[in-house]
């Protein structure tokens, strides 16, 4: 082929080499709309020719460069195979390989390698180019360096499975417990007392379960644990109205939400809207500022259907809530019981930061 005349592309873009045509689309106002595009995008692109012997490179831009190691003059002119490695997977080769016999988009992640021998995450984009007839002419490829990305991904999958390592090893635990607490209670003739502890060591425990996968994030999904905690109250799902979101908060909270709720479901149980076949409960959380101005997540429990209320039942309060209240104080909430005609009503308000507050309202 005969020498190519120097082009604005080869001074902003790369020079292609002198043996392969400059293309003849780059030439005029396109080539200099292109050479300018070219010049300013961040995105490494690549033409390579399929009519030409292997399907060689004949244009790269200054990204393209930069992301390989690879001058102009060590690239046009190779097919880009030499970006592969020892770790590059053939599977994804095989795909790009098929999208150009096919003359087909194609979208895929592989493993390519720079001139210093450094490897990195490359999504690349590869698609077809045709002149004015229809024919095909190129093959534009560009390129982008998603390493970050991989190695996010990879740190999550990491985080995950610690995550169910530990919740594997939390159920242990409160297992144990639990048979500590049943044995204990046999040997001492206290059987009442040691199911009692049982069912509020079992509740923590239900608070947890749910949102340990993703406790990489420094806090919890509250949906998730309270739903959780309220399930065997509720086998048929008829009881219990849930209205919340994504709203999530710190693990300490979730102790005290998760008790609290256990202990609000037994009273329910006993004297409340769970203790007839009709009474529903609703349950709500939300972020907003509480009567303090406090950034907090708000959860209100309110009853509905069961005997009519004016005071406090008998037995309705006692060590159960003095364990919440304890809790909650622990983390700065605090707790206000209504019991309205309609059912108890009660409103929990547990200072968050800011950061953990995603998903609220």
């Amino acid at each position: 082929m005969s020498e190519i005349p120097s082009h604005p592309l080869s001074q902003a873009l790369g020079t292609p080499s002198a043996e392969f045509d400059t293309p003849d689309s780059f030439d005029g106002a396109s080539g200099l709309l292109f050479e300018q595009a070219m010049a300013q995008t961040r995105m490494a692109v690549c033409l390579s020719d399929p009519t030409l012997p292997d399907h060689p490179i004949v244009f790269c831009n200054r990204a393209f460069e930069r992301l390989t190691g690879y001058s102009a003059d060590e690239v046009v002119g190779r097919n880009c195979r030499f970006l592969q490695g020892a770790r590059t997977d053939q599977e994804q080769v095989a795909k790009i390989r098929q999208a150009i016999r096919d003359e087909e988009v194609i979208v895929v992640e592989i493993r390519n390698y720079r001139k210093d021998g450094s490897s990195f995450w490359n999504a690349l984009h590869l698609g077809p180019i045709y002149d004015a007839e229809g024919k095909l002419k190129y093959f534009f490829g560009s390129q982008w360096d998603v390493s970050d990305i991989h190695l996010a991904k990879s740190e999550e999958r990491h985080a995950k499975a610690m995550a169910r390592e530990v919740s594997h090893r939390l159920k242990n635990v409160f297992a144990v417990i639990g048979a500590i607490v049943n044995i204990t209670g046999r040997s001492m003739g206290a059987r009442d007392v040691a199911r009692k502890v049982n069912d509020r060591v079992q509740a923590l425990g239900r608070s947890y379960e749910p949102t340990l996968d993703d406790a990489f994030f420094g806090t919890m999904e509250i949906g998730q644990a309270v739903r959780s905690v309220l399930k065997p109250y509720d086998p048929e799902g008829e009881r219990f109205v849930f209205n919340g979101n994504g709203l999530r908060t710190e693990p300490n909270a979730i102790s005290a939400i998760g008790l609290t709720l256990h202990e609000l479901a037994t009273n329910a149980i006993k004297y409340g809207a769970l203790s007839n076949d009709v009474g529903t409960v609703a349950v709500e959380w939300l972020h907003e500022e509480d009567k303090h101005g406090r950034n907090s997540v708000i959860l209100t429990w309110t009853e509905r259907g069961g005997p009519e209320v004016s005071a406090p039942p008998d037995g309705s309060t006692g060590t159960g809530f003095d364990i919440s209240e304890s809790l909650l104080r622990h983390s700065r909430g605090v707790i206000e019981r209504h019991w309205d005609r309609e059912g108890l009503r009660v409103e929990i308000a547990l200072p968050i930061g800011r950061a953990s507050a995603g998903g609220g309202r």
